[in-house]
């Protein structure tokens, strides 16, 4: 059977940014216009990392990094935006979720430096202030209050999602899957009326897995995990989820946390709350502050048990 002027078609779509590349899955009518949505989206994640990148000196988070404490900063809405979403969740993941960890980031050689003991050293000596207190905000502005080096990437792959569903709702487009580097956000549904599936990956260094599949309509999903970033110390293999507490990789955690929620900023940033916080007080946290959640943890076997909160997981197959 022929296809009618009416059927929607299946587009992908695809670019590069923040060291990895952001997707979109769409349903538009025909004769939708889908080259412009691919500039519009490309230009909506170049918005997001040129202000948020640590890799880029220009960048307006790094030049409030480079700012003396005291001095009003003015940023831009969006990491303004982010700024405050961040504060508000360390503050009600009581600092397990920390924007203020640039330090120990950049000190390890997550970042675009080299690790360095020297810096390790200083990063774990440090009096560590919290973005909730070190951040005091004005009208467009920021100010700090300690000397802390703000690092986003636990927040601003899920917020540049969220953007890039904003993106599309501009443009009419009500109905797409889009994600960056494994951080999704369901729109509506498939052209078929079905929600979107979304694979849980396993947590497995050496291949791509799924692990489960979701279906998903209307929310965000993100995942923190164990498995594709981390070091190898004395023999020990460690995550680039840093201890905020500490100023250095987590030394127990579990292999991945997935929260669902409403955003992908704030999926984003509770997955990483959550690993830090680890499977007991991690679940302990999810249910006070009702988010779904699905704990991946490895026995001594490297076996792979699961933890779930809430009823978002229970489905998952």
């Amino acid at each position: 059977m022929s296809k009618t002027s009416t059927e929607r078609q299946r587009h992908a779509l695809n670019g590069p940014t923040m060291g990895t590349r952001w997707s979109a899955v769409l349903h538009p009518g025909a004769g939708f216009g889908v080259e412009r949505v691919q500039l519009a989206l490309q230009a909506t994640v170049d918005a997001v990392d040129g202000q948020m990148s640590t890799w880029k000196p220009e960048s307006d988070l790094m030049r409030l990094n480079r700012a003396p404490e005291g001095e009003a900063v003015p940023i831009p809405p969006m990491l303004e935006q982010v700024l405050r979403l961040g504060v508000a969740i360390s503050k009600a993941s009581s600092g397990a979720f920390d924007m203020a960890v640039g330090d120990a980031v950049s000190a390890w050689g997550f970042g675009p430096c080299t690790a360095s003991q020297a810096s390790i050293r200083a990063a774990m000596a440090a009096r560590r202030v919290p973005a909730h207190e070190a951040l005091e905000f004005g009208q467009g502005s920021v100010i700090k209050r300690a000397p802390v080096a703000l690092d986003l990437n636990g927040i601003a792959k899920g917020f540049g999602v969220d953007r890039l569903a904003d993106t599309l709702s501009g443009l009419g487009v009500h109905d797409a899957l889009v994600g960056i580097d494994g951080e999704m956000r369901a729109m509506g549904t498939r052209a078929d009326g079905q929600p979107w599936t979304v694979a849980v990956e396993a947590p497995d260094r050496t291949r791509r897995a799924p692990h489960s599949i979701l279906s998903l309509s209307d929310c965000a999903v993100a995942t923190s995990g164990d498995y594709r970033h981390f070091v190898d110390v004395e023999g020990r293999r460690l995550s680039h989820t840093m201890d905020p507490s500490r100023g250095a990789p987590l030394l127990s955690s579990p292999a991945s946390v997935t929260v669902i929620a409403p955003t992908c900023a704030v999926a984003d940033a509770w997955a990483t709350a959550l690993m830090v916080l680890g499977p007991e007080a991690g679940d302990a946290m999810a249910r006070k502050v009702g988010i779904d959640a699905l704990f991946l943890l490895r026995d001594e076997r490297d076996s792979v048990r699961t933890r779930r909160v809430g009823h978002s997981f229970k489905r998952a197959a």
